[in-house]
This record gives structure tokens, C-alpha cells and sequence, in this order.
């Protein structure tokens, strides 16, 4: 590693890139189908091309970006498979987790949820997705931690790029937020019934739904 760099530490050089550049990619910093310059990338993190294009092969075989001959690397949108696999697993991370949740959730939390159902209920009827993405993290959130489980809490972790990512895709189409607030308020109510297998049920038809839109948004590709 050459003084001067801006990135430096126990991962490699190229490790450290291409971590910077999954993260704009999942977040939707390099849109579907955008060039990723390397020369940009080099000025700004200060490194020469070689570990860009080590790291270029990385996300390359990721899946996340595309290299086309004699023109460069773009970032590559989500396939049919990807947005099945994505859902797959969040639909069973969150399933078990209101599961959990219901038999452990405190008052406390309870009250947590209702105000954000209230606060997106509100920024819903003003069209500002942005809050009501915020929000709708928060919610989702809080039933997370009322599992009263670390190990849950590690394993979300680690996929939570990958939820964001959709979930950000969705929300900021605005006649969706309607149909997102609604399916909250169910899964609330479940919750507050005490009733584990219907705001299963809730938590399932959500996904089901959340995943319907991510494939009208996203160009799906087979």
C-alpha cells in the first residue's frame, strides 16, 4: 500500500474498495446501468487503478456489477432470481421475528409501534416518502429488538443492505405508501391480539406485497 492512500487497515486495499463500492451499489448511489469510473474513484480514494480493477472483478462476480468490453463497469440492477432470493430470506427473518416478538414484546414497545404507525400515517397523507421510508425502518425495527434476541439481531445485520435496498426502492414511489401504511396497521394489530399466527400472517402478506412492487420497480431481468 503506497503512502498517501486514504484507505488503509487490516482488510486489503482491494477488499476496502470493493466494500466501498458494493455499499453504493446496494444503496442505490450508482444507478441501474451507470458507469463506475475508475478514474474517478481513483482520485477520489486516492489509489491507483490496480486494486479498482481487482476489486471490479470482485463485484463483478458478485453479480453486482456488469464489465462490458471496451466500455467499462456499470452497476447492475437486481434479477428475477436475486429480488426471489432477497424476499425468500426476509420474508423468514421477519415471520420469525414477529413471532417472536409477540410473546415477548413489552408495553412499552407496543406504544412504540402505534406512534409510528401514527407518525406514517401522517407523512403518508403529505406524500414525503422519505420520512415515511425512516419510519417504516423504524417500525421494522422495533420488532427486531422486542425478540429480546442477539443472535436474531446479528443475523439482520448482516442482510441489512440488502433489505434497505429494497425497501428504498419501494417507498419512493408514492402510490404505494397507502397500500405500505395499511399493511403496517395489520401487522400491528396482530401484535396487539397477541395472536402469533395472524400477525404471522400479517407479516407474510406484507412481504408477499412488498415483493410484488419490488419487481413492478426494479427492471427485472430473467
Amino acid at each position: 500500500m503506497t503512502e498517501g492512500n486514504k484507505y488503509s487497515g487490516s482488510f486489503s486495499l482491494t477488499d476496502e474498495i470493493a466494500d466501498i463500492i458494493r455499499d453504493r451499489v446496494l444503496k442505490g448511489e450508482y444507478k441501474i446501468g451507470e458507469k463506475i469510473k475508475e478514474n474517478q474513484i481513483a482520485t477520489e480514494l486516492r489509489v491507483s487503478r490496480t486494486p479498482i480493477r481487482e476489486a471490479f472483478k470482485i463485484l463483478e462476480n458478485e453479480g453486482l456489477i456488469e464489465y462490458k468490453p471496451n466500455r467499462g463497469c456499470f452497476a447492475k440492477g437486481f434479477t428475477r432470481r436475486d429480488i426471489e432470493d432477497i424476499y425468500a430470506v426476509r420474508k423468514a427473518l421477519e415471520i420469525l421475528s414477529v413471532e417472536w416478538a409477540v410473546d415477548r414484546i413489552t408495553p412499552e414497545e407496543i406504544g412504540q409501534l402505534e406512534d409510528q404507525c401514527d407518525l406514517m400515517e401522517f407523512y403518508t397523507r403529505r406524500g414525503e416518502a422519505k420520512k415515511v421510508l425512516a419510519i417504516n425502518k423504524d417500525f421494522h425495527d422495533i420488532i427486531y429488538n422486542a425478540t429480546g434476541s442477539r443472535f436474531m439481531a446479528q443475523v439482520l445485520r448482516s442482510y441489512k443492505e440488502y433489505i434497505e435496498q429494497t425497501r428504498k426502492s419501494v417507498f419512493y414511489e408514492k402510490d404505494y405508501m397507502r397500500q405500505i401504511l395499511t399493511e403496517h396497521k395489520a401487522i400491528l394489530e396482530a401484535i396487539k391480539s397477541g395472536d402469533v399466527e395472524l400477525a404471522k400472517q400479517a407479516m407474510g402478506d406484507h412481504l408477499d406485497c412488498s415483493k410484488k412492487r419490488a419487481e413492478v420497480i426494479y427492471k427485472i431481468q430473467d
